[in-house]
C-alpha cells in the first residue's frame, strides 16, 4: 500500500533535488528554529500528505519489531534505540524509508 500510494503522490522522484527533501516534503523531519546561530530542532513538522505520512510511520513501527543486527541499518537503529526515545527512532526510521523509496 505504502509503494502504490508513494508512487501516487510523487510521479516523478527527479522534482526532489537532495535525499532529505522527501522526508521533508512528508513532514517527517524536525522543524528548525534558529536563533543567535543556535539550531533548535522542534518536533516533526506534520506537513505534507498526512495518509503517507501515516502508512510509512506504521510501516517503520512494524519493521521496527523485527530488526536484525546483520546489516548497517539494524546497527544503527539499534544504537539509536539506546540513545533515543522509541517513537523519535520510529520517526527517523519512516524518514529514512522514504528516502531509500
Amino acid at each position: 500500500m505504502t509503494a502504490t500510494a508513494l508512487r501516487a503522490a510523487v510521479d516523478d522522484g527527479n522534482a526532489f533535488t537532495s535525499a532529505r527533501d522527501r522526508p521533508a516534503w512528508l513532514g517527517l523531519v524536525p522543524r528548525q528554529h534558529t536563533t543567535g546561530g543556535k539550531p533548535k530542532l522542534l518536533g516533526i513538522s506534520k506537513r505534507g500528505n498526512a495518509y503517507l505520512r501515516g502508512l510509512l510511520i506504521h510501516g517503520a513501527r512494524s519493521a521496527g519489531l523485527t530488526v536484525q543486527v546483520r546489516d548497517g541499518t539494524g546497527r544503527w537503529l539499534l544504537g539509536l534505540l539506546a540513545r533515543a526515545h522509541y517513537n523519535v527512532v520510529v520517526i527517523a526510521l519512516a524518514a529514512k524509508l522514504a528516502r531509500i523509496a
